[in-house]
């Protein structure tokens, strides 16, 4: 292919990721429906605080369990579709359940039940979407872009969601709510039927997507040094203890803020990730993520101090913005290795164990986070500062466990020893193969 058919299939496929990450992550239950939800509970239903957070813990168990829709992604081949097959089925159930849980009253069994079935949908959605841009990040050696590209398009619709959740949460009935997500989760379908080429031909003819059984992937899986200190990294980097319920109790409580400075924090923190998401598609290109991965953890450390010394919402919202230029860094970083860190064939298994971190630490967080606000009416929320600078500080030790070969060289360099290596597993894996039709 000359450098014309090059460059037109580099804009292809950054065109598909771009649309696909935008639309997988703006109907995303854990960040759409995640503020309207609580405040449903909290002033139509009149729930604690730590109902509330009971709530958005047992709601997410299916983000806690994300790396088994993986595997399915791994092994199951729909409709005889790969990922696309996905999209077909199940943007039609996920829709059915937003149209169930808008025309039936609002109580805190039917929200749980609810939010459960429609996670449980999105899971497999977004499973298919994680599993397919890993794999082409690593075939076309395009993990760092790719993972500033997804998480560009991750921050740009969840920092429009909060800043929408407060006009949702204040001017719009919860059937209204359901309706506006159903109406934007059917634009997913177009997914089931859209294929480039530069995306899906010889794609799953790779040897990064062959695959075994299921018992091989598991021993596969397990003996994969690479995944444990990169889930680990991504485990400590998403637990902030005190960013959602104390948050929210802390800015409406203490400092009587309105109920829509909670969703304005979180909408200028995510907005403001997106430039060193920009930056680092470019960084990428010119240094190994191994570097990347110190400096921007180095950077983040600190990110969430201005905290503990805010007086007033608009002080709040001022904060916001700095901890979202100091924390975007390494957000991308994390993904970039995660991608790296792939097993042949369960692209789909390692990425949604990492996005089963995100889960696991922003609830368990969370749990945490409003246990340690409740210890002390005047100092709580400064105690929750502390617990997550000090848990991004323990991510530094970790580094060095990644396996080296794997983030030794930048975007678009070549890496015959990271090849070698993946070569090797797959022709060790032989005996277990089967057919991924």
């Amino acid at each position: 292919m000359d450098s014309t058919g090059r460059a037109f299939g580099v804009r292809q496929l950054v065109f598909y990721f771009s649309l696909m990450s935008l639309l997988v992550n703006v109907v995303n239950p854990g960040f759409l429906l995640d503020i309207p939800t609580s405040y449903m509970l909290k002033n139509v239903l009149h729930e604690s605080a730590a109902r509330i957070s009971l709530f958005r813990l047992i709601t997410a168990i299916p983000l806690f369990l994300a790396f088994a829709f993986g595997m399915v992604r791994d092994l199951w081949n729909p409709l005889g579709q790969r990922d696309p097959g996905y999209f077909r089925i199940f943007v039609p159930v996920m829709a059915g359940v937003l149209a169930w849980m808008a025309f039936s009253p609002t109580t805190y069994a039917g929200l749980i039940a609810g939010m459960l079935l429609a996670t449980v949908a999105y899971s497999f959605l977004n499973a298919a979407a994680q599993g397919l841009t890993a794999l082409i990040g690593q075939e076309a050696r395009m993990s760092g872009r790719l993972s500033a590209l997804s998480n560009f398009f991750l921050f740009l619709p969840v920092a429009a969601a909060y800043f929408a959740s407060g006009f949702l949460s204040e001017r719009l009935s919860s059937r209204q709510i359901f309706l506006a997500v159903l109406l934007l989760t059917t634009t997913l379908g177009v997914f089931g039927y859209w294929k480039p080429r530069s995306v899906f031909s010889q794609a799953y003819d790779n040897p990064r997507a062959q695959g075994s059984t299921f018992l091989g992937d598991v021993r596969r899986l397990l003996k994969h040094r690479a995944i444990y200190p990169v889930v680990l990294i991504n485990l400590l980097w998403n637990f902030v203890p005190g960013s959602y319920t104390p948050m929210q109790f802390f800015l409406t409580n203490e400092l009587h803020a309105p109920d829509a400075t909670y969703g304005n924090f979180l909408g200028l923190l995510n907005l403001f990730f997106l430039p060193s998401a920009f930056l680092y598609g470019i960084l990428c290109q010119k240094f190994p993520p191994r570097k990347l991965l110190v400096w921007s953890v180095i950077i983040g450390i600190p990110q969430f101090i201005p905290m503990a010394f805010i007086h007033t919402g608009q002080q709040a919202l001022l904060a916001a913005v700095l901890i979202g230029l100091a924390g975007g860094l390494a957000n991308v970083a994390c993904i970039d290795v995660a991608i790296r860190a792939c097993p042949p064939g369960l692209q789909g298994t390692m990425m949604t164990m990492v996005a089963a971190t995100f889960a696991v630490s922003s609830r368990g967080g969370d749990v945490l986070g409003s246990w340690i606000y409740d210890l002390s009416p005047a100092y709580g929320f400064r105690y929750c500062v502390l617990a997550t600078t000090l848990t991004y500080a323990l991510i530094l030790p970790v580094i060095p466990f990644i396996p080296k070969q794997i983030i030794a060289a930048a975007d678009g360099e070549p890496n015959p020893e990271e090849e070698a290596s993946v070569l090797e597993e797959v022709r060790g894996q032989a005996p277990d193969r089967v057919a991924r039709p």
